[in-house]
């Protein structure tokens, strides 16, 4: 089998639309400390996604509350 190498280049509307589809999350945890005295520690979670694209993942992982669930 050969392996074939394809020139193509994607647009930036293309990565953009790939990235909203598929999410991309970011998860950073730091510490800052001087001898065993921890002066800073940050931690965040970014989340790069369309509503829906959102809206799917965190409700199949338990992150949605029923508050935000319309009444039927």
């Amino acid at each position: 089998m050969a392996v074939e190498k394809v020139n193509s280049s994607s647009s930036l509307a293309e990565v953009v639309d790939r990235i909203l589809d598929k999410g991309v999350v970011i998860d950073v945890w730091a510490r800052v400390s001087l001898v065993g005295i921890e002066l800073i520690a940050i931690e965040a979670r970014v989340v790069v996604a369309s509503v829906e694209t959102y809206l799917k993942y965190a409700e199949a992982v338990g992150l949605t509350s029923q508050a935000a669930v319309p009444a039927v």
